[in-house]
């Protein structure tokens, strides 16, 4: 492999308003998924002690920002929102280098965050409680949402622009102060996010970003006690520990996790559209998304046509270089997450039929990347492994069933929770499934993938655990509900309130 250069960009920390260097001699080195000659940049494993300092500058720059006029802090992530859309082009391709998705998935997912700042922006007018009516006579009683303090944002690397943005937006208009932990591998988009809110005008110490292991900068955030709430996304393993602890320490948290999305096709469905669907829910973005559609559930009586039609689509699909034009899936993102999609590639062939792909990509423009073809197995039992596993790659199992009430049962089995959708005319069924489906968000006739800023996000069972994301419930999270009685007559007299 290639070795770094003098041009190869160094990462650096963001503390109370100055980009430092970190004081760590430890440093991780990204290369470019798709091309592993190319050294996309080096970042810094800091220390418990830098990520004290930026939990310190949160603290101390809280007051102020919790005083400024909620529209006024509006006015900082409107400019934001500007600023990303005028250099959504330069942030989508580095994005597609470091993460290695294709340069139109990375584009609409930047093009998706400025959406969730315009609309973040809005809120910034809209915080409020309520006017309640009390039970004795002139006593005004109402409710106000205020800020927490200081809060933690920890992130994963598959939407590493969209997912740090629907946390820290709604933080920050809530008036609160972030630190941000971002993935290890994903330090550059982190980094030029991060410079955006830096260039609308977010005030030193309001937004601080400390790059570095989740064992050790992420643990500190957890454990520091002036970090008042922590948001994070990643696995179900690091979730479940992340929210236990946080309980014992009387921490908010709000974690989102792990999906296992079916695609329920019934007999009566628009197959050219469920076929359509189900290919880029699986494929694009290398399936490395929680939404990702993962299972195909499709009744019988269509399963064979429907299948024929899939793995035609799927063979149309094109693989390679992100920034290739006309390329539909990037690699894998790194050498684990590849090496985890070809072992449940191999379990895949033990448990089912294998229809498409299974394999290791090779040959020009393949041989230096961690390039893996979409794979497809059919006659997937509902218990099997490959049914039951988030592999978050580009593995789609279909799964065939009776009837629809299989198909419910077959959808809802497993332990995760987060998308859905259903592909039928039949007007009965759609409202049937969407009573019963055990997801947080579902989808009819369109893919279990996308979403709106204006609308919330998040899973139940094993997939999520606190208040959601996006949406008006967003601000929520990030801030404290206090009820507020006021006797306008200032005499004294009895009182039935507790």
């Amino acid at each position: 492999m290639a070795t770094a250069t003098t041009t190869t960009q160094i990462c650096r920390n963001f503390i109370n308003g100055r980009w430092v260097e970190s004081r760590s001699t430890r440093t991780a080195e990204r290369r470019n998924p798709a091309n592993l000659d190319e050294i996309v940049g080096v970042s810094p494993v800091s220390t418990r002690e830098e990520t004290r300092e930026a939990i310190a500058a949160a603290k101390n720059a809280f007051t102020v920002w919790r005083d400024t006029p909620a529209p006024i802090r509006g006015r900082v992530i409107a400019k934001a929102a500007l600023l990303m859309d005028q250099q959504k082009e330069e942030l989508a391709r580095i994005l597609t280098r470091e993460e290695g998705k294709t340069f139109k998935d990375s584009l609409g997912e930047v093009i998706k965050s400025v959406n969730i700042l315009e609309f973040m922006t809005g809120e910034a007018r809209r915080i409020g409680g309520e006017t309640v009516p009390s039970e004795l006579p002139k006593n005004f009683a109402y409710t106000i949402k205020q800020p927490l303090g200081a809060v933690a944002v920890i992130t994963p690397w598959n939407f590493p622009v969209c997912i740090p943005v629907w946390k820290m937006a709604p933080a920050l208009v809530a008036g609160n102060a972030v630190v941000f932990k971002p993935a290890t591998i994903t330090p550059l988009t982190a980094a030029k996010v991060v410079e955006i809110f830096e260039q609308a005008g977010v005030p030193a110490g309001v937004l601080n970003m400390v790059l570095g292991s989740g064992g050790e900068v992420g643990d500190e955030l957890l454990q520091h006690p002036d970090v008042r709430a922590v948001s994070f996304t990643g696995s179900n393993e690091v979730g479940s520990e992340l929210y236990a602890q946080g309980a014992r320490r009387m921490k908010k948290c709000q974690c989102e996790m792990g999906g296992k999305n079916p695609l329920v096709v019934l007999a009566d469905a628009d197959l050219p559209l469920a076929v359509e669907s189900a290919v880029f829910g699986a494929f694009a973005s290398t399936g490395q998304r929680c939404t990702a559609t993962s299972r195909v559930v499709v009744e019988e009586k269509v399963a064979d046509k429907f299948v024929e039609m899939l793995v035609e689509r799927t063979r149309k699909f094109k693989v390679g270089n992100g920034l290739d034009p006309g390329v539909d899936m990037g690699p894998a993102v790194d050498e684990g997450q590849f090496k985890t999609d070809l072992k449940y590639i191999e379990i895949g062939k033990k448990e089912a039929k294998l229809l498409l792909g299974g394999e290791r990509l090779s040959g020009p423009g393949y041989d230096r990347g961690y390039f893996v073809a979409p794979t497809i197995f059919d006659h997937v039992a509902i218990e099997s492994t490959i049914a039951q596993d988030e592999i978050f790659g580009p593995v789609l199992s279909v799964i065939r069933v009776r009837d629809f009430d299989e198909a419910l049962h077959a959808a809802n089995s497993v332990r995760y929770g987060l998308s859905s959708s259903i592909y039928t005319n039949d007007a009965a069924k759609i409202f049937e499934f969407i009573d019963r489906i055990e997801t947080g968000i579902t989808h009819v006739n369109s893919p279990t993938v996308g979403g709106e800023a204006q609308l919330p996000f998040g899973g139940m069972k094993a997939t999520g655990i606190g208040l959601r994301e996006m949406g008006r419930v967003a601000i929520d999270f990030y801030t404290e509900l206090k009820t507020v009685y006021i006797d306008y007559t200032g005499r004294r007299r009895e009182s039935t309130i507790y």
